[in-house]
């Protein structure tokens, strides 16, 4: 691996909110990272995720600019202007094309979808479905509790419940859920203030209810194909407005593992 500052490359596969958390701790570390998307991503905390480039072009997460790009030679060129690039490239092809570094999979799939240990010199995943030592190099723990952020060299992150973190003390109230299938079309804004069956979207018609008050912190993009009890969108009972637009505590923990792994095996190397 490159030594530190000279131009390491990362591959960050998800532009979530967890996932543009560490591409973007990553980012203000000095490194030239890359987020790889899908073509239409079903990201609620838009605000906060630079998989909101997929859709507008560009996105501002944090202070951090970044931009949808086509290619490597597209990859490079933001890089060479200070922006971060975002490619919608499901198969992820641009490892093969730019040979990273580090291959971070923050895809949050609960399961692999094809990352191999054999993809960079360091291969990280996040969460539940990978092995460390097996398919990946790494796991960071992305539980919320004591053990979160904790880097893994052997073995797994503890299984997924299906059950939402708490915040401000609330954990699946604060899920808003689609009522049916159909399209999604927002009514309200993220960083709106919202209290208990109030509309903030419909899907197909059907109104969509928020199930406790607070402020939404995030909520899915207009047009998106949604299924019944998807999830559509965040409700953040604490009510601070501000940590729609910042990144969490939970992503920054998450993104300091990552950092952790990455600096362990720039020393081991």
């Amino acid at each position: 691996m490159a030594v530190l500052g000279r131009n390491i490359a990362v591959v960050v596969k998800g532009g979530g909110d967890l996932a543009s958390g560490v591409a973007w701790r990553l980012w203000q570390c000095g490194f030239q990272v890359v987020v790889t998307e899908i073509p239409a991503p079903t990201v609620i905390r838009r605000k906060v995720a630079f998989a909101t480039a997929v859709w507008e072009g560009e996105t501002v997460v944090d202070g951090v600019r970044a931009r949808r790009v086509e290619g490597l030679e597209g990859v490079r060129r933001a890089w060479a202007e200070g922006v971060l690039p975002v490619i919608v490239d499901p198969e992820a092809a641009i490892v093969r094309e730019l040979r990273p570094d580090v291959v971070v999979d923050a895809i949050l799939a609960k399961r692999n979808l094809g990352t191999r240990i054999t993809d960079a010199p360091l291969v990280i995943g996040l969460g539940p479905g990978f092995t460390a030592g097996e398919d990946v190099h790494a796991v960071i723990e992305t539980m919320r509790g004591h053990t979160l952020g904790r880097v893994i060299w052997r073995g797994q992150a503890l299984p997924n419940t299906g059950i939402p973190g708490e915040v401000g003390g609330h954990s699946e109230l604060r899920v808003v859920r689609a009522p049916c299938a159909g399209e999604f079309r927002g009514v309200r804004e993220i960083g709106d203030l919202v209290d208990v069956g109030d509309i903030v979207a419909y899907v197909g018609g059907e109104p969509v209810r928020v199930r406790l008050k607070g402020v939404l912190r995030g909520l899915l993009h207009d047009g998106l194909q949604v299924s019944p009890n998807m999830k559509v969108g965040d409700v953040d009972p604490r009510a601070e407005r501000e940590h729609c637009f910042t990144i969490s505590d939970k992503a920054l923990a998450i993104a300091g593992g990552v950092l952790e792994a990455i600096l362990h095996a720039m020393r081991a190397a």
